[in-house]
Formats: structure tokens, sequence, C-alpha cells
């Protein structure tokens, strides 16, 4: 088990140095503010300059890179918020897991559990479910679902919260 768990912290190092995020740093450990909705006519994934777009999303400096453009036909559910809403998101609100089942793509933070997004669920292979910290945010662009932000990684993914 250390094997893999050393792997996969190398696996997450080697995405940040000179891979994913420009200047081959790490993002900085600064929690960001809640994403901006994006106009009509900015609807494309914010791409860092003189970077490829991002193939895992990411924060550096409050900029929202790699986000999914608000008409992208993943994000449509039936029934926005069906559970509920999930009420303490934001950078005011600092959560470790409680529990997690890594088979179902589930997370439980105190007040309420999430499922990961299908399509993202790879972005958090190197992230520690047992000791990162996570941010939740509510998604401006896509009624319903909400951004989980791993402060450590500095990268985010989307969940759909399940209730309380």
């Amino acid at each position: 088990m250390l094997v893999v768990s050393q792997a996969m912290q190398l696996s997450a190092q080697g995405r940040h140095a000179g891979g994913t995020h420009a200047g081959g740093t790490r993002p900085s450990l600064a929690i960001p503010h809640e994403p901006r909705a994006r106009e009509p006519g900015h609807a494309a994934p914010l791409v860092e300059p003189g970077r490829p777009s991002a193939a895992v999303p990411y924060v550096r400096d409050d900029h929202w890179y790699g986000h999914a453009a608000p008409d992208d036909p993943r994000f449509h559910l039936a029934h926005p918020f069906q559970f509920g809403h999930f009420g303490l998101v934001g950078p005011s609100h600092l959560y470790a897991v409680t529990r997690f089942d890594l088979a179902a793509r589930r997370i439980w933070l105190p007040g309420g559990m999430f499922e990961i997004a299908d399509w993202d669920w790879t972005v958090t292979t190197p992230w520690c479910w047992t000791c990162d910290q996570f941010v939740v945010y509510e998604d401006p662009d896509h009624p319903g679902w909400y951004l989980v932000y791993d402060v450590r990684m500095g990268e985010y993914v989307h969940a759909e919260f399940l209730g309380a």
C-alpha cells in the first residue's frame, strides 16, 4: 500500500511539474474565491495564456481553468437540486471527507453526501480522501452541480449533492 501511495503522490507531482500548470509549479494553496458565471458569448473553458487546454481542471490566482461550457449536455439534470442544496459553500468552509466509497464515486462531508461526476472521476486519482482538505462551491454555469476543490492539489471536479 505504501508503494501505491507513493506512486500516486509522484503522479500528482508530475502532473504539476511542467505538465498541466504553467511555469512548472504547483498551484498556490490559497483557497480561491467562487467562480463567476460566464456570459453567453464567453462559454468556452478558460485556458491559461501560453498553455494548451487543461486536461485536469484547476485553479490558479482565482482563475478557474478548464471549466466545461455552460451548454455542455453532460451537465443537464432533469431535476437540479432534487435532494436539496448543500448550504455551507465557498472559501470560508473547509472540509475533511468523513467517509468515501470509491466504487460508487461518493464522498461524505459534514452536512451531506456527494457523487463525483463519472467523467471527472479520474482527476481524483492522486487525491487523498483521508488527508486532503476540500472546499465546495456551487457551480454557477451548471444548475444542480457543485465543484469540489482539493486545496492541496489546486484541482476541482463536478459533483452532485445527494442529500444530508
